[in-house]
């Protein structure tokens, strides 16, 4: 098999000579070792928030609080998460992604401490806002990190193990706060200091695997804009806390509040657009698929954070178990997450396809909310292990799956800021649902009670009045048998309205993901990618050629058409770029929509031929309409006899992009006026090289022959081993003289110069003539003869070769033609044989020297 160069290696060392050893790929043993330490943090952090969840209702009653304390507790971290993750993403595109995420374990580890410790129902949440920021930190720098490691097209199944550590914690955190709580002699203050030592041990393995290079760059935090986004998400978070308990919905503090949100969002809006770095670059909401991943990650946060916040108090309050047994009835769950996110990131890394597990997951998402809406506190077990393995699946499809569609469409230098934008919309869509999901649960639990209440007993009325009416969560186990049935009851009523309220939200994320449109993933890591940018490389895909050259061109008019990448003229503004990064690019077809052969559609007509070498038309050829700023506009594909059509939207200057299989890709700029434009390309063909290597005289095929290609200046193309008919075959080789080398055993070696053609495939044979072989050993009478002179002479007398024997008086000539040779050897009195050489030579043919009378 022929092993060529590639052509990103080869540009890059013409570049500068090599990769450094922070610009190489990672190993996956080194890219495991690294993740172990991220996993371990991230880890830390989804057991603080999912240990306290079959905890909360214990911790809420020995602290004093009541409903609204328990929604806050989860809230507050929420909230600090949420606001906190537009920041972290930013600060690592700007600073040192390793140290950022060490300082967000501790800051989390501190954060623990103090909840631990808390006395009250305030000191616990503050606790739990501190440990929200360290939180922050970790969800959004794992993405970051992950993604600058591993390539989009193999990141799913890493992804998986992210998903399976999001599974393994958010089932594992429940028992095991479970297990703390119920045992007497350690108590729930417990659940809060566990995480501590996973952070930790976090801490000393990133120290140790986590070597990311250092981009140096100016840091210019955007502090303004972090403000206001931080205080529009905070004010948003406490009104749909606070509503329907502390106020009404329709109040003056709703309008006050909700109006406070408006302004400080568009404050926020207004200072992102004058940032030298902002926090969320507005710019990245042009691309349709980030800004339909963030709508969608906002409406997933709703469905995935109320199956994690309200299953607790479903268990507890309206089946009466214990907080270890709640942790063991959301398995279900947690295995639809933990199977749905391996699997689908194993295939997605292995076929490149994402969206229909998207799509998928949208409609499980959707189906497992609806159908948990159906429950009641008396619901058999088996439908609710259904229910709660849909909704599983489908988190697990689409939490990782939203991240990696986003990161696959953005720059290394945007990469934290865009994964975070998703985190944060999911962070804030969890937040939001909490709290109001939250404030809908209160309610109606309050409006099945008072429908209910009527069934019991004028005495159990007054018994169940004095149960509820302190405002604090009720200790089932105290309460009479009837009045426990009655307040079940109501509370798995209104916990099923929950997830009533929270379907719609996932109906929106499905309808949301069926139009982003799927873009085959990159094949190079943001690292690898930042490099290759850097020594102007690019990914061969059409794609990512437009995406790398095309982000930042201002849509300045073109006065000319702008020449085939092949001409020697220069190309002017955005296609200057497009030809460096196209004129080494595999050819490829763009994913878009094809238009209907010969017709416009709307806008100005532009049509042409496509044509490749001596005029002959290039059929299939896919031909591209882009805006200057990269957008796609419109697509064709050329017919038999190379004519294509397409529309362009109006007048002013585009840039038109030509690929086909077996041809160089090229892009001109080209300006459209109101009349339609005529417009022919020029495609210059990829060169190849085949050929058979032949026995002379025989004719017959040599096989594993090893055929080696070099250019001018002796730098190494291609090499490959012949196959059982002898042939051989390269591809992409560059156009001019080459030299091509070969050897096999048996035959001499050969050298002959070869021109390869600019277009098509220049074919070749090469004879080899047979090489025969001398060998033997010199011996003298007491064994073999060291430092002996043997020389080979040809029938016409000339010397062919000579050799002088080592200590074991071994000699030996190759590469000899079949005939009549004298072999002479001295050292002793010179003794001289003749011989035939034929075929493949002769082997043990040994001489004799000794002084006479010996």
């Amino acid at each position: 098999m022929a092993t060529t160069t590639p052509a990103g290696v080869r540009a890059h060392a013409k570049h500068g000579g090599g990769s450094s050893a922070g610009d190489a790929p990672m190993t996956h043993r080194q890219i495991m070792e690294a993740l172990s330490g991220l996993l371990l943090g991230l880890f830390a952090a989804i057991l603080s928030s999912t240990i306290v969840t079959n905890a909360l209702p214990t911790i809420i009653k020995d602290l004093g609080g009541g409903q609204s304390a328990y929604t806050w507790v989860v809230t507050a971290a929420l909230l600090a998460m949420t606001a906190s993750v537009p920041l972290w993403g930013k600060l690592s595109d700007l600073m040192s992604k390793k140290a950022l995420v060490q300082i967000s374990l501790v800051i989390y580890v501190a954060g623990s401490i103090i909840a631990g410790l808390a006395q009250n129902p305030a000191m616990l949440i503050t606790a739990r806002v501190i440990q929200g920021l360290g939180a922050g930190g970790l969800s959004a720098l794992v993405q970051v990190i992950l993604a600058a490691m591993i390539a989009p097209r193999e990141r799913g199944r890493y992804s998986g193990y992210t998903g399976a550590t999001f599974a393994v914690a958010t089932v594992g955190g429940p028992l095991l706060g479970g297990v703390i709580t119920d045992t007497s002699w350690l108590g729930w203050r417990y659940c809060l200091f566990v995480g501590i030592p996973f952070a930790l041990i976090a801490l000393v393995v990133l120290q140790k695997t986590l070597h990311l290079p250092l981009t140096k760059r100016e840091v210019k935090v955007d502090w303004l804009g972090a403000f206001f986004i931080t205080a529009a998400a905070s004010l948003l978070l406490i009104w749909v806390t606070f509503a329907n308990d502390k106020y009404d919905w329709l109040s003056w503090q709703t309008y006050v509040m909700v109006g406070g949100t408006i302004l400080l969002a568009l404050a926020f809006v207004f200072t992102e657009t004058k940032a030298a770095e902002p926090i969320i670059p507005l710019r990245l909401f042009r691309n349709r698929t980030i800004s339909l991943a963030s709508v969608a990650s906002l409406f997933v946060g709703v469905g995935m954070y109320s199956g994690t916040v309200f299953f607790s108090q479903y268990f507890q309050l309206a089946r009466d178990k214990s907080p270890t047994m709640s942790g063991v009835m959301t398995i279900p769950m947690i295995g639809g997450l933990f199977l749905s996110s391996m699997v689908s990131g194993r295939i997605i890394s292995n076929t490149g396809r994402w969206k229909n597990w998207l799509v998928a997951g949208g409609l499980f998402l959707t189906a497992g909310l609806s159908l948990l809406s159906l429950m009641r506190y008396d619901t058999p077990y088996w439908q609710l292990s259904i229910y709660m393995a849909l909704l599983g699946i489908g988190v697990g499809m689409m939490m990782q799956n939203l991240v990696l569609s986003t990161q696959n469409q953005v720059a290394p230098k945007d990469l934290g800021a865009a994964s975070s934008t998703v985190s944060f919309f999911r962070s804030l869509g969890g937040a939001v649902g909490v709290g109001v999901l939250g404030s809908v649960m209160s309610d109606r639990i309050s409006h099945y009670a008072a429908n209910s209440i009527g069934e019991l007993s004028p005495k159990a009325r007054m018994a169940a009045a004095q149960a509820v009416g302190g405002g604090e969560l009720p200790d089932m186990n105290s309460l009479p048998l009837p009045i426990r049935h009655w307040l079940e009851s109501a509370y798995g009523h209104g916990i099923a309205d929950v997830f009533l309220y929270a379907a719609p939200c996932a109906l929106v994320a499905f309808v949301v993901v069926m139009f982003i449109k799927e873009v085959p993933l990159r094949t190079t890591g943001a690292l690898t990618q930042a490099a290759q940018e850097k020594a102007g490389i690019v990914e061969n895909t059409l794609e990512s050629t437009v995406e790398n050259t095309m982000r930042n061109v201002p849509d300045e008019p073109v006065q000319e058409k702008v020449p085939s990448l092949t001409a020697p003229a220069p190309v002017v503004g955005a296609t200057e770029a497009l030809a460096t990064a196209t004129a080494s690019a595999a050819p490829m077809t763009a994913v878009a929509t094809i238009a209907e052969p010969g017709s416009g559609g709307d806008g100005t007509p532009v049509h042409g031929f496509v044509r490749g070498a001596e005029s002959a038309p290039v059929p299939g050829a896919a031909v591209t309409l882009i805006s200057l700023a990269g957008r796609q506009l419109g697509r064709s594909v050329a017919q038999a006899d190379g004519s294509y059509a397409l529309a362009a939207p109006g007048t002013g200057s585009y840039v038109l992009i030509a690929s086909a299989d077996g041809y160089q890709p090229q892009a001109s700029t080209v300006v459209v006026g109101e009349e339609a434009l005529s417009y022919d390309l020029l495609l210059s063909g990829t060169s190849g090289l085949t050929g058979v290597v032949r026995a002379s005289g025989s004719a017959l095929p040599v096989k594993d022959a090893m055929v080696i290609v070099t250019d001018v200046r002796g730098d190494l193309l291609a090499t490959a081993a012949t196959g059982e008919q002898g042939e051989f075959a390269f591809t992409d080789l560059v156009p001019g003289p080459v030299t091509v080398a070969v050897n096999a055993g048996g035959f001499r070696p050969r050298a002959l110069p070869v021109e390869v053609a600019a277009t098509g495939i220049t074919r070749v044979g090469v004879d080899l003539d047979a090489g025969a072989r001398l060998q033997g050993v010199v011996k003298a009478p007491h064994g073999p003869l060291a430092d002996a002179r043997v020389t080979l002479v040809d029938q016409a007398g000339n010397v062919v070769g000579s050799a002088t024997t080592g200590t074991d008086g071994a000699y030996a000539f190759t590469d000899l033609d079949s005939g009549e040779y004298t072999v002479i050897a001295t050292g002793y009195p010179p003794v001289a044989t003749a011989l035939t050489v034929t075929g493949t030579g002769a082997d043990g043919h040994d001489i004799e020297l000794a002084h006479p009378g010996e």
